[in-house]
């Protein structure tokens, strides 16, 4: 008899198309907060706004202070056709001679059939990119970057963020989501998606989380486009996570072990957070500041060593995010949730409604 933790079919729940959020509400914190107490087995529905009641002084929220970066390309080749690059990490950089600087890059590519490494794709006058290889992961290539003026600049004037493929819009990215798909803290770019959970709080909101004494310390995960990458695995133990660069500095990894030390509560904004977190806590479990790749994957039946409670978005049936969550919350009350969440017409997945789940009140 199989265990049904380990299912994926287990993982599943049904969810309207329209339930989907295709916008960010006209405030962070005006979304809404189902917030599910592990110990009690009760849940609560709020708004984000109201999160200071639910944290108390000398608490500790740890944020991910990626930056998404504009890494969607729209060009052509040299015949004329229309080709796309989603650049999969920041570009890492290198000078060349005469003033012209490259930098290489993994990608995803459209539009490419038939062409031989040496090709060039043209976005503008100051920015090119060689095909160097293509690579067996479906449609992805290896590029290098040609251009002579500053590379963040030519990306910010040329690129789009990276919407998830869940917000399906007729006109595609709007101007809005230059500001409302990146935390107000962001600050290290080099992510192609957001953390999420992130999204909901407003400088507004944290001032008032400050007041009454909560604090607060970052690390930075850049999340990549494995994040949205399905599970294929019936077990779901056989699934590859993807991996992502993770940076605790020495400041966040000195509070979180305080904090765990002084016997106080660790709140980790995100999945994201999570993993680093819990991927950074040795066998003494203090957190290890540095930098390094996260791999961990997390799904019942896992212990946590670092994070007490989370808040986190809602996320998509059969992911590997919503593995994790269960681990911490348990599946069946996940899921209670969830099913609730959707005949109380919560909003759904990035730019939706949020969770705060409390496993130690």
């Amino acid at each position: 008899m199989s265990d049904e933790r380990y299912d994926l079919a287990a993982y599943d729940y049904d969810l309207p198309p329209e339930a989907i959020a295709q916008q960010p509400l006209a405030r962070r914190d005006a979304s809404r907060l189902l917030v599910l107490d592990c110990q009690q087995g009760t849940r609560q529905h709020r708004r984000f706004e109201e999160l200071p009641a639910l944290l108390r002084e000398n608490d500790l929220l740890v944020l991910n202070d990626t930056r998404v970066f504009p890494a969607r390309l729209f060009g052509h080749k040299g015949s004329g056709g229309r080709i796309e690059l989603l650049l999969l990490h920041y570009p890492l950089e290198a000078n060349g001679s005469a003033g012209a600087r490259h930098a290489d890059c993994t990608a995803l590519a459209r539009g490419i059939q038939g062409l031989r490494p040496g090709a060039r794709l043209h976005f503008s006058s100051g920015l090119e990119a060689e095909l160097l290889q293509r690579l067996p992961e479906q449609g992805q290539v290896r590029v290098r970057l040609h251009y002579r003026s500053e590379l963040a600049a030519l990306l910010d004037q040329l690129g789009q963020l990276p919407l998830p493929p869940y917000i399906r819009r007729p006109d595609g990215n709007t101007p809005e989501d230059r500001e409302r798909y990146q935390t107000s803290y962001a600050a290290v770019p080099g992510a192609v998606a957001a953390p999420t959970a992130g999204l909901h709080f407003s400088d507004e909101l944290l001032a008032r989380l400050h007041g009454i004494g909560v604090r607060t310390c970052h690390l930075t995960l850049h999340v990549g486009h494995g994040t949205f990458a399905p599970v294929r695995s019936e077990d779901i133990r056989r699934h590859v996570i993807h991996r992502e660069f993770v940076s605790i500095p020495e400041a966040c990894a000195v509070e979180v072990n305080r904090q765990r030390r002084d016997s106080g509560r660790i709140w980790a904004v995100g999945t994201t957070t999570t993993r680093a977190l819990e991927s950074a806590t040795d066998a003494q479990g203090l957190v290890r500041p540095g930098d390094d790749w996260c791999g961990l994957y997390i799904h019942p039946p896992y212990r946590f060593r670092t994070v007490d409670n989370l808040i986190t978005n809602f996320h998509l049936p059969r992911s590997s995010l919503l593995f994790l969550v269960s681990a911490l919350a348990g599946r069946e009350g996940v899921l209670e949730s969830y099913r609730e969440a959707v005949a109380r017409g919560y909003r759904f997945f990035s730019y939706g409604d949020a969770m705060a789940i409390i496993t130690r009140p």
